[in-house]
């Protein structure tokens, strides 16, 4: 799996987060807030491409997608303060601009004019499925390091995002 660290690294010492809970090595550390920016910045470009589509939303099924995206969007918008203030935490850095989430940012933004609802409904599929996929991993960094405070983050968010995931996928069957 990508970018885990090896706690019994030798240059992996242990380091106190700033609240004092915490003990893990500064590499672990590191990683788990590295991990925590990265996903800070896909879920606000999440959050911005389902709002996106949400105000350009048309056609027969308008009033459903509209009101879907827009509790979507709620829920990507509710996850990035918690990130933010998970990573400043351990030690961490949060997010500081437009141009900090275009380079960590893992989504790709959509600019695109006229896209289709079920265009718009199979991108936020596939942004949710990574997303999931990139909570999976970050779990399984932060609890490989005993980070249970955010491994459990990470639980929570990973059930909001397969919920996500299965609604669209339901409409595009």
């Amino acid at each position: 799996m990508r970018g885990i660290v090896n706690p019994s690294h030798p240059e992996t010492s242990k380091h106190t987060t700033i609240d004092g809970s915490l003990q893990i090595g500064g590499k672990a550390l590191a990683a788990i807030c590295s991990e925590l920016k990265r996903l800070q910045a896909d879920v606000v470009a999440m959050y911005i491409k389902t709002k996106n589509y949400h105000w350009h939303m048309i056609g027969l099924h308008f009033r459903d997608y509209y009101l879907l995206l827009d509790e979507q969007a709620g829920q990507l918008l509710a996850m990035t303060h918690p990130i933010a203030e998970r990573s400043r935490t351990l030690g961490g850095d949060a997010l500081r601009s437009i141009g900090d989430i275009a380079r960590h940012q893992r989504v790709r933004d959509s600019d695109q004019e006229g896209l289709t609802p079920e265009a718009m409904l199979a991108e936020l599929l596939a942004d949710n499925i990574m997303l999931a996929d990139n909570l999976r991993t970050a779990h399984v960094i932060s609890a490989q390091f005993g980070d249970v405070p955010t491994a459990s983050l990470f639980e929570n968010w990973i059930d909001e995002t397969d919920r996500r995931t299965w609604f669209l996928r339901q409409i595009g069957s």
